[in-house]
């Protein structure tokens, strides 16, 4: 009877093939902190970030939030993304030295506008899916 329900237990070569697809499909980014941007755009962004099956966390670059806030996100979470046209230097340079001492992925993006972030979330699921 032991065996029988081992055998029970194990999932079909098809649902395993068609999980392994999906878990391809999914970048390996499960949390990320977008830094800077156009506010009215968070709610879309984490839209767009939940699409992929990532979470989006939000800090502003400055304007409202503690610039030293990036610090303590900055573990958790893993990479970086920064619209380089809606930023502050101080932030900018913040998040890059402190990706550096926590070995997480800065990523630039050219500016604050959606799609830029869709392609860069598209650019690192095909580069997780080649590998």
């Amino acid at each position: 009877m032991a065996k029988k329900n081992k055998r029970a237990q194990q999932k079909p070569s098809s649902a395993v093939a068609s999980t392994q697809q999906a878990q391809r499909q999914q970048p390996d980014v499960k949390s990320f902190l977008y830094v800077g941007g156009r506010d009215c755009q968070v709610a879309h962004l984490r839209q767009i970030a939940s699409n992929f099956g990532a979470e989006l966390i939000h800090h502003d670059g400055g304007l409202r939030e503690a610039v030293s806030r990036i610090d303590t996100v900055l573990p958790s979470v893993d990479c970086v993304f920064c619209p380089i046209d809606c930023i502050s230097h101080d932030a900018c340079l913040r998040v890059k030295s402190g990706c550096k001492k926590f070995g997480k992925t800065f990523i630039p993006l050219r500016n604050g506008s959606k799609s830029s972030l869709e392609r860069a979330l598209q650019t690192l699921n095909e580069r997780n899916s080649d590998a």
